[in-house]
């Protein structure tokens, strides 16, 4: 079982990777505004996706121009932040995303994106790059799915964003 997830994984990746490549440069380009100006980087993860909060603030290779989230109400205009959540539908996301937009703060959303719901993330986002992580990675006998690594996706897509972040800044 462990061979088909690291498979399926390297599978997950590999199609964010493509399906998002001018998403991540996006993000990417909007986050140097910040580190080139007078603004900070702030990321807040919803649920199991703060484990991406915590990987760029006190992991071994912290992203440089990042502050620990304090509320959105230290954040300015000058300021970009990066939201994941596991899901674009997400309550808790689509409310800081909508005072993100009401404060004029740009933002990239990293989630699942889900059509057709009633309130999503997506919509207010200046960049959105999708998880395309809707359900299990692994079939078990009885028909059900398991294996949703929600954060791994994440944190692939931190680490995207932040390669593709020091190759801007260098050229800058």
């Amino acid at each position: 079982m462990l061979k088909m997830f690291s498979t399926q994984l390297s599978g997950l990746f590999k199609k964010i990777q493509e399906q998002n490549e001018f998403e991540l440069e996006d993000g990417a380009r909007l986050l140097a505004q910040a580190a080139v100006g007078d603004g900070a980087i702030y990321i807040y993860g919803v649920a199991e996706m703060a484990a991406v909060s915590v990987e760029a603030t006190e992991g071994a290779e912290p992203l440089a121009f990042v502050k620990k989230w304090n509320g959105v109400e230290k954040v300015t205009s000058a300021d970009r932040v990066i939201l994941f959540s596991r899901f674009s539908n997400d309550a808790e996301a689509v409310q800081l995303a909508r005072r993100l937009g009401e404060r004029g703060i740009p933002f990239v959303a990293v989630c699942t994106v889900v059509e057709d719901a009633a309130e999503n993330i997506g919509e207010l986002a200046d960049v959105v790059i999708d998880l395309k992580l809707s359900k299990g990675l692994l079939p078990t006998e009885t028909g059900n799915r398991v294996g949703f690594p929600t954060a791994m996706a994440g944190l692939f897509v931190y680490y995207a964003l932040k390669f593709t972040l020091e190759e801007i800044l260098e050229d800058f």
